[in-house]
């Protein structure tokens, strides 16, 4: 199949040279003038995403040639970009800038390649000139499949200093396709694990995202821009398609109420008789996910219900499965505690054998206490924060039967907390992890899979099979 979408891919030379606020502010900009933008992120970013599903309305998407692999980055990109006029692409860290010790794997430029996607490099100015002609020809030149098309030029000080940089930039042979001042405003504050989420800030978050598009609005050529896009040769591919990977969706079972009668109805909603909920814990405490999971989960056969730990005494009607993701407990540790209905709910689910999918935030929500403070008690371990950064890709392999992975199956992951979980003596693990060091992973208990490893299920839709699976049984 052969298919055109307008696209373009925001790089920089190094992280913190304004990626985000440049993408952000042009996805804003673009949907504000009237066009469907779809929104994406290479890499395994959590947070950026919540921004730009606020600047266009639409799920933030993931692009990672590491964790899904390269022959998915099209299709993925396909399939969220399906009906737009437009997708914006933000890189990763700087556009060459790959998985350690694997070249260009999962990298910005990797990522335009597969994407045959023209490149802005967003660059840094405010200090220097003329060199900057020497650093975009470097960029220009290094990796001739890579389009750089363009470059915007940030923090830039004065109408001097920016006659000074296009100057040297003239002969470059990139055009300058604009030129943003120094804007405190649009800064988005950050902290130990990057930006805060869009969900913790979100009146503040809303405010941030009309200023990137205005400063982008006003120091951007939008023309230009929208006419680079345009420029991108079609794909050979065609969209991934969730429903197409399960033409049989798992068995259906009757819900059933705590009284035993057959029953319907379910948090926000009717509950589609047959169909398990899977209870998805969302709301500040748990941001990071990816939109296909819950995509899984649905054409796996399961109706997809988000609960909020923080406020929400009880898991929603007739939960057959719950999975927790990642996010930020730790920030919200004494409320999550404070919640003791739910946690019971939740150590009562679990102990009776259902289905519990957890990831990295999941984790220590799971565990008997994260800083002091009692947690759910699922698991025998204790969960405490750290001044250590654990931050890298991971390859792993499933060392036992689960709920979600069968014994053998090896998966792509990756790993970013600044907690410390220590297990009781006698713990099942989840994975063995192989590579960058070999060491075991998380817990198996029961009904329980709990790691700290972020897995995308695109790259493994047997996982999701599996848990709805366990659900209808």
């Amino acid at each position: 199949m052969v298919t055109c979408v307008p696209r373009l891919v925001i790089a920089a030379p190094a992280s913190g040279s304004g990626k985000t606020t440049v993408a952000t502010g042009l996805m804003a900009a673009f949907t504000g003038a009237g066009l469907a933008v779809s929104p994406h992120k290479v890499g395994p970013d959590y947070i950026d995403p919540g921004y730009h599903a606020l600047a266009t309305g639409r799920p933030g998407r993931n692009l990672d040639a590491f964790l899904c692999g390269p022959d998915l980055v099209a299709p993925l990109f396909l399939h969220g970009a399906a009906g737009t006029d437009l997708a914006v692409v933000e890189g990763v860290m700087g556009l060459f800038d790959g998985a350690a010790g694997q070249g260009e794997l999962a990298s910005t430029a990797h990522v335009a390649k597969l994407l045959r996607a023209p490149v802005v490099l967003v660059v840094d100015a405010s200090s220097q000139s003329r060199s900057v002609a020497a650093l975009v020809h470097g960029f220009a030149s290094w990796d001739p499949e890579v389009r750089l098309a363009g470059v915007i030029l940030n923090k830039v000080g004065s109408d001097r200093h920016e006659a000074l940089l296009r100057e040297a930039l003239d002969e470059s042979g990139v055009p300058v396709l604009g030129a943003l001042r120094r804007a405190e405003q649009v800064d988005t504050p950050s902290r130990h694990l990057g930006l805060v989420p869009v969900a913790e800030r979100r009146e503040d978050a809303v405010s941030a995202v009309r200023a990137m598009a205005a400063q982008v609005r006003e120091g951007c050529d939008m023309d230009a821009l929208l006419a680079l896009a345009r420029s991108a040769p079609v794909l050979d591919a065609g969209p991934w398609d969730p429903a197409g990977l399960f033409p049989h969706p798992a068995p259906s079972r009757s819900p059933r109420s705590p009284d035993g009668l057959n029953a319907v109805g379910g948090v926000g909603g009717t509950a589609r008789r047959g169909r398990p909920v899977v209870a998805v814990a969302g709301g500040p405490a748990f941001t990071f996910s990816y939109a296909e999971h819950a995509e899984l989960l649905t054409a796996a056969g399961a109706q997809v219900v988000t609960f909020d730990p923080l406020r929400d005494e009880v898991l929603p009607d007739n939960t057959a499965g719950l999975v927790i993701g990642g996010g930020f407990p730790e920030m919200y540790a004494p409320e999550l505690s404070a919640n003791e209905p739910l946690r019971e709910a939740v150590a009562a689910f679990a102990a009776s054998g259902a289905p519990v999918a957890a990831e990295c935030a999941g984790l220590l929500y799971l565990a008997r206490e994260l800083d002091g403070r009692p947690m759910c008690g699922v698991l025998d371990a204790t969960a405490r924060m750290s001044e250590r950064l654990t931050l890298g890709s991971r390859e792993a392999v499933a060392v036992s039967d689960s709920v979600l992975a069968e014994a053998g199956t090896r998966v792509r992951g990756h790993e970013f907390h600044r907690t410390v979980v220590e297990p009781g003596a006698g713990t099942t693990p989840a994975w063995g992890v192989t590579r960058p060091e070999r060491r075991v992973e998380g817990f198996v208990h029961g009904g329980v899979h709990a790691s700290y490893l972020h897995v995308h299920w695109a790259a493994v839709p047997s996982v999701a099979r599996r848990l709805v699976e366990r659900c209808s049984e």
